[in-house]
């Protein structure tokens, strides 16, 4: 290097070397000329290379599919005109039981009971306070009314059942002890249980069924049971006098207070009587429109209000 620096004539390989570092520049192409690399483009089309056309097909896949007419109004006509003439829980006279002749006040103490006893009960007695219900109402109730009521309220109960059994503790929360383990503190384990308990019932998958979903799907199940049926077979065998009758019998004690018990008595006398006319009415308002034939798939959501308020 040294003699290349003395030499009298400059060179270009001297120049190089006296040249700094500093100022060898080196050329880079320009960030903002840089050109975005080339990225795929996936277009999802049937045989057809039209998008148009694909997306026409898929319209007419999706309406082929999709359920219609799950709650149309000519079906709700139709099962509304197909009912029978005495509406539910509504008074039978025939045939006649054990439980028309039963004091109207004794019936409605053994209806609050009924009403009560199974948020305080264990799950043996819920279930034989509903199979007890389900037989009275089968040997007391015609045969067009309980099979009716009965498988509706079965399906209701047992859907609710299911729900709260697999939604109220499914997910189990993640438990944190704030304590040593026994292998640190030097402490025995606790036995495991001698009878087999186990808080987890069922387990299939993510889901799972526990001791305290079971309690409380089969509590909310066998009370609405209870509560439907116990007061079905109260209505159907009792008249609205005597059930007017043994209300204020019981609400006696507030009339002394100022309550206008004697009003209450005679709004639910009242509706009791006029419920059978109003449900014949609706009755034959929706047989009325089942009978004209009307198409409803061709009318427009206004239009079907609109008809529906004419009527």
């Amino acid at each position: 290097m040294f003699p290349q620096l003395l030499h009298s004539t400059p060179t270009i390989t001297s120049i190089r070397y006296l040249t700094p570092s500093i100022y060898k520049h080196r050329l880079a192409p320009n960030s903002l000329k840089r050109q975005p690399p080339h990225r795929p483009t996936f277009l999802c089309a049937d045989k057809s290379s039209n998008i148009e056309g694909s997306q026409e097909n898929w319209k007419e896949l999706l309406e082929k599919w999709s359920p219609k007419n799950i709650l149309g109004a000519e079906k709700v006509f139709r099962v509304i005109s197909g009912a029978t003439s005495s509406p539910i829980a509504q008074y039978i006279s025939s045939p006649t039981t054990f439980l028309h002749s039963t004091d109207p006040r004794i019936k409605l103490a053994w209806l609050l009971t009924l009403v009560i006893l199974p948020a305080r009960s264990n799950t043996v007695l819920r279930v034989g306070l509903i199979v007890i219900l389900a037989i009275l109402t089968i040997q007391i109730q015609p045969n067009e009314v309980w099979q009716d009521q009965l498988g509706r309220v079965s399906i209701l109960c047992g859907v609710l059942f299911i729900v709260l059994a697999l939604s109220t503790d499914s997910a189990p929360s993640l438990v944190y002890s704030r304590t040593p383990p026994p292998s640190v503190t030097g402490l025995p384990k606790f036995p495991a249980s001698f009878e087999g308990y186990s808080y987890v019932v069922f387990k299939m998958g993510p889901l799972q069924i526990t001791r305290k979903g079971l309690l409380t799907a089969t509590t909310s199940a066998c009370l609405t049971f209870t509560i439907f049926q116990s007061a079905s077979l109260y209505l159907s065998t009792t008249t609205p006098e005597q059930i007017a009758f043994a209300l204020q019998w019981f609400l006696r004690p507030f009339d002394k207070l100022g309550l206008p018990v004697a009003e209450v008595i005679l709004t639910l006398l009242l509706s009791l009587r006029f419920i059978n006319l109003v449900f014949d009415e609706v009755r034959n308002v929706a047989l009325g429109i089942v009978s004209r034939r009307i198409n409803w798939g061709q009318l427009t959501t206004l239009e079907t209000i609109d008809g529906l308020r004419r009527w």
